[in-house]
């Protein structure tokens, strides 16, 4: 039996999790201003995984990749909820 596919998916499934509550803790915290950490880190991952050869971690790399890139939209859009008042809003921070 292959379990490659399931480790990617349950891999895939774990990091969409983690990331949802980094970007809002990101946003709450350092504001929109955090992406290039994000954008650094999408890049990193993805270049790192074209040189790993096994293909669990060169994979999940590569869906970390894209996840830092996709978090980079979701801070902005984080940042327009808090303005709807749909999202906590930092108290010490003006917007």
């Amino acid at each position: 039996m292959n379990f490659e596919s399931i480790i990617i998916g349950l891999g895939t499934f774990l990091l969409i999790g983690v990331f949802h509550p980094l970007v809002v803790k990101g946003e709450y915290y350092f504001s929109k201003s955090i992406w290039r950490v994000f954008l650094v880190a999408g890049i990193s991952c993805l270049v790192l995984c074209l040189f790993i050869k096994n293909h669990i971690v060169s994979s999940l790399l590569s869906i970390t990749g894209f996840t830092c890139l996709w978090s980079i939209k979701e801070l902005f859009e984080q940042e327009e909820r808090v303005k709807k008042g749909l999202a906590a809003k930092n108290p010490d921070r003006e917007y």
